[in-house]
């Protein structure tokens, strides 16, 4: 096939499939020409004008691993087991000592003695990592493992919070992660709600005393399970069903 080239060529590099675009001598590195396109006539007896262009770097999928990763293990023991579970997070840092700096997860491990799981743990791992090295916006995944139940029934972790099934406590973690490095808001009341939740607990308390399986959660004896935050903080407040752990109530 021939390929007929309207304007002047000044400059020629052999470029691989695999490889960035090239730089020109005397560039530093992040730095690519652009090449400005002009009317025929107004280009004729002149060199296209060039200007240089700052590269931000974001995740995508070609992003090759770097030898050192910053990284996170998270412990969680679950009463369906005997073994805990460890999850490790590994981050890669793009941008580096720049305004654009940016911590991004790049791979997850989850190991444990518990052979029971190591199929589908093994295949979890691959397929997040997979979604993580992808780029664009990953914390979908946290609501999505978050949603997975267990047919066998989940299972109540200290503090009173219901995990709908182990999957489940995985995408907890993997929230808990997001938080840290900044790609997440951690979804908590603001002061003017827990000043509200503060006053209804104490006033709840002070007006019944109940007992139930969970007398040593951090919440009144005989609070009902919120469906928004898996905790059992809902109590009868004002004629309404209110959590005292997020403020989510029917009559708001």
């Amino acid at each position: 096939m021939t390929i007929k080239i309207e304007k002047k060529i000044t400059q020629y590099a052999v470029q691989k499939p695999e490889e960035p675009p090239q730089v020109l001598a005397g560039r530093s590195p992040g730095v690519v020409l652009e090449t400005v396109n002009t009317p025929a006539k107004a280009n004729e007896g002149h060199v296209p004008e060039r200007r240089p262009k700052g590269e931000v770097i974001r995740m995508h999928e070609k992003l090759e691993r770097p030898d050192l990763l910053l990284g996170s293990t998270y412990k969680v023991k679950t009463p369906i087991s005997d073994h805990a579970m460890y999850i490790t997070i590994n981050d890669i840092v793009l941008n580096e000592g720049t305004p654009y700096e940016q911590r991004r997860p790049f791979e997850i491990f989850i190991n444990s003695k518990n052979l029971d799981h190591y199929q589908w743990i093994v295949a979890l791992t691959r397929i997040i990592s997979a979604v993580f090295r992808k780029g664009g916006d990953v914390t979908f995944m946290v609501e999505e493992l978050k949603a997975v139940f267990d047919p066998r029934g989940g299972y109540w972790k200290p503090g009173g919070r219901f995990m709908p099934s182990l999957i489940a406590e995985i995408g907890d973690v993997i929230e808990k992660h997001l938080v840290s490095i900044g790609l997440m808001r951690k979804g908590e009341p603001d002061e003017a709600q827990q000043k509200l939740i503060a006053e209804k607990r104490a006033e709840f308390e002070a007006a019944r005393q109940q007992q139930d399986a969970f007398a040593q959660s951090n919440f009144p004896v005989g609070a009902q399970l919120c469906t928004k935050c898996s905790t059992a903080a809902v109590v009868m407040m004002d004629g309404c069903m209110t959590c005292l752990n997020c403020g989510d109530s029917k009559c708001q």
